[in-house]
């Protein structure tokens, strides 16, 4: 058998291809071998290479200032000690109407939120034009030559065409994509990174692991930031029927390839990434490289970030690269000089890929310390460009240090078959998955950082605090149904009765009937049910739940909040799951007419459930007071309605419309505007936009990208009412636009798509529709099919043309059925003046308008000329979950934005409102 070096020497220099293994080595030899190794460790101990330690600790002055330097150029210095928060972000602006490219270094971070918000693909090549003299343009630096250009000494024996791409002229744009990604990082606060990495992950991009920060002597592994992040995959058991699961991408294991550089590599790590994580037929580009738009310039302050990925089976054959999900991982820049994240890596990978050219004595003795690891070691190389005695000799030691076979060493040169190789990567990968082997999820991960020193976001007290307040309350939770009906009482069986008697109250003063005993006895019932909610007491679980809502940090306030999203969603009851072709977003297969008796599907225990509990108690108290039977010094909840609007002007959804009773909480609903309009004070002035529609048909995820809104999405996977959102008008453009702020309103799963046979049901579900339109100024109608609108939504339509009020509105035609087709124009005035389906006649005769009503044309206030239809292409490009958002989609999104704010601000909507008026204009609704 031939020696350990002769089988690496016959791979190097014999070798291209990627032909049979050979045998391995014997056990004998490999002892021998790590023997002699070790010797020549300890000989190498006294040279002046320094210590790994030194190298991650001692920084260049240069280095230091860099940051700095980056920080300054795009405008975000003086975000270091006021991170910059989630909703300085999502405010309205002038830029929010215009496809605006950036004009200096300091609009690129904005330009890049915008187009992140919106979920364009194309939000990493972010570029400008600037006028830069050649001598003042940046050099190429030699430790990024991975990912840029690559110069090499007139000794190497290479043709100059190889490498031809050295010869690519500089991009216009100063900033790399990944600096500009890490400066935003540093520069938000946790909700911020969070919401960015989530959007990241919807467009398919690598999501940030490890943020380096070298100025200030510490990396931070980001855990919270990935929180936010579900990811959802078919599995297939070895023995029975597959399906769909859905799970935290920080909670669910995976095996993990790690895929690094040791100084120099010809081949490109993220290209080799995306090749391997693609089919053949449909690439894709999840990490940055440098032939993409920008990917040449050189790196500032990005090398040292770790950036993971995964690979989701779909359940297609033709499509899954692997059967079972698998994470890979990659660290920008070389682990010489970044060995603390290497060794991060080989602590929590099943596998590490190591791409070089050269292995020179320093880096033989960097590996060399890895000896004893459980880890799985790969070398790609290239020999032809380095030193080939040299990477023999190493090699041949490294091979039994590191447990190591000729088969761990991978030949890449130009004459290499670039497909053959993915494939023979691919099955390294799947051999290693399917083996025995290191599984981790990124929660274990960051245990591992912990201990080598890395910065977890995670670790900080608010965070912690807000943590254990979760676990102490859903600890408590075994059974959700049977929480809900023992600590969450009052709005049950008594929530459900009293909104009862109020609809026969409202009833009964509408049709203008003078009161009489039935009404009196009717007022009297209802004091009876709201005295009885009155003297219950906040259960355990609710006053921990309002002591986290009040917490004097409002960090804490806003940790606590997102840890009970995500604990109660662990506890919650698994639900049957719809096939994947409308994964995340709009999960529901069904796109067509939905009847009104879907609606009532099983809601899960949220967040949602316990304000709601608050809105009883303080409805019932106010009930009380209102009629004289309590005194109001006497009252115990009324500052509810300000700890609820805390967190309505953080981003959190509250309920407008009950979803179990199908009714509003008056009292509650115009406590919340009261606060809010002391709140705002001078900037009261509002727009309220809604969107109605049929379950499934895209209205939340549509608002959810135009406005950067945390609407829940997919029917049947969230709750059922509807849902209130605030979002800012920028100072500077709230004269222009008319208006302060912009009150959206998601009508969720309210409105139906069919008549049913039930008339008091349709009733029911008109009256709504009347009521989210009525508030409105404008009106955003979600279409299932282009010939017909949902027939309660025509219904409020009639009822509001008698009132004169009817809203700006818009009708929008969402592509569900195929993402991979792309739609037609985003903007059509035809279809809908075509005459309407048999269900949209039925509403408009129950209005008794008889056949008088053929088209939209026949309403009086309906003029064609001023019609807005929108066809929207579909949501995703290629099959979920491994499809990215199509571009089609987000750029028809933006420009049916930007004509509803261009409405606004020319007055087409109805006159805007100010809180006052929409408090009165409730009441009376």
């Amino acid at each position: 058998m031939a020696s350990p070096g002769l089988e690496v020497e016959l791979l190097v220099k014999g070798r291209s291809d990627l032909g049979e293994v050979a045998p391995g080595i014997k056990a004998s030899e490999r002892r021998t071998a790590v023997a002699i190794a070790d010797l020549e460790w300890r000989e190498m101990e006294a040279d002046d290479y320094g210590t790994n330690e030194a190298q991650d600790s001692d920084f260049p002055t240069a280095e230091r200032s860099r940051l700095q330097e980056m920080l300054s150029l795009l405008g975000l210095e003086t975000y270091q000690a006021q991170k910059l928060s989630l909703q300085d972000a999502l405010q309205i602006s002038s830029d929010s109407m215009r496809n605006w490219a950036p004009q200096a270094p300091k609009d690129l971070p904005w330009n890049f939120l915008r187009k992140l918000q919106a979920l364009n693909a194309e939000a990493r090549n972010t570029t400008m034009v600037l006028d830069v003299p050649p001598d003042a343009r940046p050099m190429e630096k030699e430790s990024q030559m991975e990912e840029e250009i690559i110069y090499w000494d007139a000794a190497d024996d290479i043709s100059a065409d190889i490498y031809s791409f050295s010869e690519l002229p500089t991009p216009d744009t100063p900033v790399n994509p990944l600096d500009l990604l890490c400066a935003l990082l540093l520069s938000s606060d946790g909700f911020l990174q969070q919401e960015i990495v989530l959007k990241m992950s919807l467009c398919q991009f690598a999501l940030p692991l490890v943020l380096p920060d070298s100025e200030n002597h510490y990396h931070t592994f980001l855990l919270w930031a990935l929180r936010a992040v579900v990811r959802t995959w078919w599995a297939q058991p070895p023995r029975g029927v597959g399906g769909l699961r859905e799970d935290s991408a920080v909670l669910s294991r995976a095996p993990t390839f790690a895929f690094v550089r040791m100084e120099v590599s010809s081949n490109s790590k993220s290209q080799l990434l995306n090749a391997v994580l693609s089919p053949s037929h449909r690439p894709r580009d999840c990490f940055w490289h440098r032939d993409l738009s920008v990917g040449t310039n050189p790196r500032e302050i990005a090398d040292g970030l770790v950036e993971v990925s995964w690979f989701l089976p779909s359940g297609r054959e033709d499509l899954d690269v692997f059967p079972e999900p698998v994470a890979f991982l990659n660290l920008r820049g070389d682990i010489g000089s970044h060995w603390l994240q290497f060794k991060l890596l080989t602590e929590i990978s099943s596998a590490v890929f190591i791409l070089t050219d050269n292995i020179s004595r320093k880096d033989y003795k960097l590996l060399y310390s890895l000896r004893g690891s459980a880890t799985k070691y790969y070398f790609i190389l290239s020999p032809y460009r380095g030193k080939r005695n040299t990477n023999l000799r190493f090699l041949n030691k490294l091979i039994p240090v590191l447990k190591m076979d000729h088969s761990h060493v991978l030949v890449k040169v130009s004459s290499t078959d670039s497909a053959g190789f993915v494939r023979r990567v691919r099955s390294i990968v799947a051999h290693v998955a399917r083996s025995p082997c290191r599984r981790l999820s990124v929660e274990e991960m960051a245990h591992a950082a912990r201990k080598l020193g890395l910065r977890v976001d995670e670790d900080c007290d608010e965070c912690q605090r807000a943590k254990q307040r979760m676990e102490r309350i859903t600890r408590r939770i075994k059974d959700c149904d049977a929480y809900r009906r023992d600590e969450l009482w009052l709005q049950g069986d008594p929530w459900r009765k009293a909104a009862q008697v109020e609809k026969e109250l409202c009833q009964a003063q509408r049709a203008g009937d003078p009161p009489d005993k039935g009404r009196a006895e009717l007022g009297h019932r209802l004091l009876e049910l709201r005295a009885q909610q009155n003297r219950q007491d906040p259960a355990w679980g609710l006053q921990e739940f309002i002591a986290g809502i009040s917490s004097a940090s409002l960090a804490e306030k806003q940790y606590f909040l997102r840890w009970m999203e995500w604990g109660l969603a662990r506890v919650a009851q698994p639900r049957p799951r719809q096939p994947p072709e409308t994964i995340l977003s709009l999960r529901p297969k069904h796109c067509g007419m939905v009847d009104f008796g879907e609606l009532l599907w099983p809601e899960p225990l949220g967040v949602e459930h316990f304000l709601r509990e608050m809105g009883q108690f303080y409805e019932a108290e106010s009930c009380l007071v209102e009629a004289g039977k309590l005194p109001a010094g006497q009252r115990r909840f009324a500052h509810f309605p300000g700890l609820a609007l805390e967190l309505l002007l953080k981003g959190l959804p509250l309920e407008l419309i009950d979803g179990s009773t199908l009714s509003t909480p008056l009292h509650w609903v115009t406590g919340l505007l009261k606060e809010l309009h002391v709140r705002l004070e001078r900037r009261s002035r509002l727009v309220v936009l809604s969107a109605l529609g049929a379950p499934g048909t895209g209205k939340s995820t549509l608002l959810n990208t135009m406005f950067g809104l945390r609407f829940a999405t997919g029917r049947g996977c969230g709750p059922r009412g509807a849902f209130m959102q605030l979002v800012t008008v920028a100072e500077n453009f709230s004269q222009d636009l008319g208006c302060d702020h912009i009150l959206v309103i998601d009508s969720g799963g309210l409105i139906g798509g069919a008549l049913t046979a039930a008339g008091e049901r349709f009733e029911l579900e008109a009256s709504l529709a009347t009521l989210l339109m009525g508030l409105s100024n404008v009106t955003v109608v979600s279409l299932a099919e282009t010939r017909d609108i949902p027939p309660a939504v025509l219904h409020a339509f009639l009822r509001l043309e008698k009132t004169g009020h009817v809203p700006n509105y818009q009708f929008v035609y969402q592509n569900l059925q195929d993402a991979c087709v792309p739609g037609p124009r985003p903007r059509d005035r035809r279809p809908l003046l075509d005459p309407p389906g048999d269900v949209s006649r039925a509403g408009a005769q129950m209005e008794k308008q008889g056949d008088g009503i053929r088209t939209l044309a026949d309403l009086a206030f309906c003029d064609p000329e001023k019609q807005h239809v929108w066809h929207i292409p579909g949501l995703w490009h290629g099959v979920p979950p491994m499809a990215a958002v199509s571009l089609g989609y987000s750029e028809a999104i933006f420009e049916l934005k930007r004509c509803l704010l261009e409405n606004i601000r020319n007055g087409l909507s109805n006159q805007n409102k100010n809180i006052q008026q929409l408090i009165e204009l409730v009441r009376r609704l």
